[in-house]
């Protein structure tokens, strides 16, 4: 893709001007959409008028513009994230029937926590995760599976810092937290209480592709003092044979 003066690619303008969109924000002008891809405003309107002609944006009723469904086809095509969830409903729908609380899916994107799949019961308790929402790797449950996991150029460059504070039981000594990612190779699981929000306990073990690396983290949420020795044993359950179904149906 060709460079903007500024030394961009139009590609690199085209991801910002994506970003722009989250779960909160799901509708804007074209003018917002400049201003907050921090694009001139001739430049984001005419990107913007580009998207919406391929179908990677579309307008609402009121002529304010969202994400398009191209744009989701596109992303479901040959998706590894789509087979890893076809793989993994089924049994996460038996654990979140066993325990009666959230019961989530997560791989690791871009150096974070990125949530692909949630399943909640209507009485479950608090829980701020998302599907195609993000935490830190060293904050939540699945993420420290996930960070334990990831190779050591990642995991040092996190353990490096900042490690910030989500929740008051969030892990933030660098010391400790190399402990605990040690412990969670060798151990296979994760009980963080608090680490997320105060009232919970995250408890997360790794899924993999078949008897290979570590592709995703199965994890529930559960009221801070709930017993959590079921929740690991339906979690494993759950993970072996995710893990066995990504083996067996490799692209």
């Amino acid at each position: 893709m060709a460079n903007s003066p500024s030394g961009e690619s139009v590609t690199e303008r085209i991801v910002r001007v994506l970003e722009t969109f989250d779960a909160d924000r799901t509708v804007q002008t074209a003018t917002e959409i400049s201003r907050r891809a921090r694009l001139p405003s001739s430049t984001g309107h005419r990107m913007v008028a580009d998207l919406l002609e391929c179908g990677l944006l579309e307008r609402d009723e009121d002529q304010r513009v969202r994400l398009g469904m191209r744009l989701w086809e596109l992303a479901l095509r040959g998706s590894h994230a789509l087979r890893l969830r076809q793989a993994a409903l089924p049994l996460m729908e038996r654990v979140q029937a066993r325990l009666r609380e959230h019961t989530q899916l997560a791989v690791l994107e871009n150096d974070e926590t990125l949530f692909i799949e949630r399943l909640s019961h209507p009485h479950a308790g608090a829980n701020i995760t998302r599907i195609a929402g993000r935490l830190p790797l060293h904050a939540s449950s699945s993420g420290l599976v996930l960070l334990a996991h990831s190779p050591e150029e990642l995991r040092e460059r996190i353990l490096a810092g900042p490690l910030d504070a989500v929740a008051a039981g969030t892990e933030t000594d660098p010391v400790r937290l190399r402990r605990e990612l040690a412990r969670i190779r060798r151990e296979g699981v994760v009980v963080a209480p608090g680490s997320v929000e105060s009232v919970s306990t995250g408890v997360a073990v790794p899924v993999r592709e078949g008897r290979g690396p570590v592709i995703a983290a199965l994890s529930v949420v559960l009221p801070r003092d709930a017993p959590t020795g079921l929740a690991v044993e339906e979690l494993r359950a759950a993970a072996a044979r995710i893990s066995a179904t990504m083996g067996t149906h490799r692209p």
